[in-house]
């Protein structure tokens, strides 16, 4: 199903007969009609969650979204948005960014979450890029969370700094779509960087962060690893575990065979990464 279909499925699911009329009358006027309703839709549409069957249809026609976090007023918006006529380039970028030069809060956060639909969708970097750097928790949550265009569209200096973002900002990382699989190199050393400097001012990474440099365990990780399983932190030494079990660095296979409690628990399958999300 296409992500306007499936959006137009949900619209009529979750909103009542009236608030769908007022949107398919201004859906029916043109674009500015359709801009005007962006703005205005919390006034026309109740501020209620997005649930039932919608829900499926909207993750299965974009992948990596989860709509669960919605509310009608942000369907209503991204509905609106994913329905603009997109044939002329640079009036569709004008218009688009017109909204993001005059959003307020939940405004941005409707734009952020539509950029997986939104047409020419290299053009949206900046704005993507802005969002991750913002200090507004609920606009990078709506770039960083159930969100796929990070993951398709971010070079990989642009994702390793939203992975920072969210360790520097106390934020839950495996909602970020696309995590593992985006995990590099580069981004492993440089958490393991910080988790140098953390330790030397007596703090600590959040222990799932540590899955994410499973795949690039060498000599200087490997000591990390080590350091993890000395820690009095419960969380720190299942984390230890779970990277020694993932990686085919043999001297960590190894030493995980030394801490018997942890390996049998990841083996019977009581102890994942799950158990560490926060």
């Amino acid at each position: 199903m296409k992500p306007i279909d499936a959006l137009q499925r949900a619209v009529e699911q979750v909103l009542t007969d009236k608030e769908q009329a007022w949107l398919a009358t201004k859906s029916a006027q043109g674009q500015q009609a359709t801009l005007i309703a962006f703005v205005a839709a919390p006034r026309f549409v109740t501020r209620r969650p997005v649930a039932g069957e919608a829900l499926t249809q909207l993750a299965a026609a974009v992948p990596g979204w989860q709509p669960e976090t919605w509310t009608a007023d942000r369907l209503a918006r991204v509905y609106l948005l994913a329905g603009l006529p997109d044939s002329d380039q640079a009036v569709y970028i004008q218009a688009i960014e017109n909204l993001f030069g005059t959003a307020e809060l939940q405004e941005l956060v409707a734009l952020y979450t539509a950029l997986p639909v939104l047409s020419y969708p290299d053009h949206w970097l900046y704005r993507a890029t802005e969002a991750v750097r913002s200090n507004m928790g609920p606009v990078f949550e709506a770039i960083a969370f159930f969100n796929p265009y990070p993951r398709l569209h971010f070079s990989q200096p642009a994702w390793n700094q939203l992975i920072l973002k969210c360790i520097f900002n106390d934020k839950p990382m495996h909602l970020i779509d696309g995590l593992m699989a985006r995990a590099n190199d580069e981004l492993a050393h440089n958490l393991s960087d910080l988790a140098h400097e953390r330790w030397a001012a007596g703090r600590q990474l959040p222990a799932q962060a540590w899955r994410l440099v499973s795949s690039f365990v060498d000599d200087v990780i490997f000591e990390d690893i080590q350091t993890l399983f000395r820690s009095p932190d419960v969380l720190n030494q299942q984390a230890a575990a779970l990277v020694c079990s993932e990686t085919n660095y043999e001297p960590a296979r190894q030493l995980l065979t030394q801490h018997s409690l942890w390996h049998q628990a990841i083996m019977d399958g009581s102890l994942t990464w799950q158990n560490l999300e926060a």
